[in-house]
């Protein structure tokens, strides 16, 4: 008896050294371990990247960053006129507003941030060249430091949206405290989409005009201009199902209403950015190994 007591504990201890190994093992195959591990050791260059991105595009320009509020707002006025005015699209009582200026508006918004994050991320790489080709460089971070620029114009635009719906309703939804939650989830889906484009267009250059075709009619199919009840047939399910238009009924239903959401919501549009996220993380991985000999 005394013997397989002994071997017991022998075993027990043996046991301790491999299991703690596997579990290192585990963890060191968790997806997106390495990218959050460069994330923080590199957040200082990271940093850098978002300043010199916001600070170059408007170099020698009077108006700076002004212009990246005016060009949406004016484009936005345009698009009242012709489907309110010109169009006469009017919304159910069963929306969450009947104020058609203000549910273009804060419907867009998630839009503006997935457009600009994905299209800019496209030739990004191509752009950093020198820094990829000479350096240790982890390029992964390059489409995220877009997100993190994009997101300086976004803060102001919802800003502008909270103001507005406040003046205009005269309402103040409580609701805009969970819209952090959203920007987090459209950000993991913007930086997946925009490591998928980035990469390919390293190999094939006409990736980034191919992506302005798909970027165009992806907008066409999300319920941005009108309400998605008023999608009938085929398109209809397609639009459902289209990731930007959960997150574009999220904003119109954070901004102007005081409901809770719905936590089916928030899980389809969890895993739809978690997803695209971690597959663009694995897709940017593998092709990633060859960037220094094409570029």
């Amino acid at each position: 008896m005394a013997k397989r007591t002994n071997v017991r504990v022998y075993n027990t201890i043996a046991a301790g050294p491999r299991a703690a190994a596997a579990k290192l093992e585990f963890v060191a195959r968790i997806p997106g371990r390495h990218f959050l591990r460069n994330l923080v050791e590199r957040r200082a260059l990271v940093a850098q990247l978002v300043s010199r991105d916001f600070r170059t595009r408007y170099v020698g320009s009077s108006a700076g960053w002004l212009w990246g509020v005016v060009h949406p707002i004016v484009q936005l006025l345009i698009w009242i006129m012709v489907f309110k005015y010109w169009f006469g699209v009017t919304l159910g009582p069963d929306e969450v507003t009947t104020n058609y200026p203000l549910f273009l508006f804060c419907g867009i918004l998630p839009w503006w941030l997935f457009q600009e994050t994905v299209t800019r991320s496209a030739g990004s790489l191509v752009e950093q060249s020198n820094l990829i080709t000479r350096t240790v460089f982890p390029s992964e971070v390059v489409p995220v430091s877009i997100f993190l620029s994009s997101m300086i114009h976004h803060l102001i635009a919802v800003l502008l949206a909270i103001l507005t719906v406040a003046l205009w309703l005269k309402t103040f939804s409580p609701m805009i405290v969970l819209l952090p939650v959203y920007m987090l989830f459209v950000g993991l889906f913007a930086v997946g989409v925009g490591w998928i484009a980035s990469s390919l267009h390293v190999y094939l250059r006409d990736t980034a005009q191919a992506l302005g075709v798909i970027i165009n009619l992806w907008f066409w199919i999300t319920p941005i201009m009108i309400s998605e009840d008023r999608i009938k047939g085929p398109l209809h399910a397609l639009v459902r199902w289209n990731p930007m238009s959960w997150l574009v009924n999220a904003y119109r239903h954070r901004l102007l209403s005081n409901q809770w959401p719905d936590w089916s919501e928030l899980a389809v549009i969890a895993a739809y950015s978690t997803t695209v996220f971690v597959l663009g993380g694995l897709f940017f991985r593998h092709l990633k190994r060859g960037f220094a000999d094409v570029l």
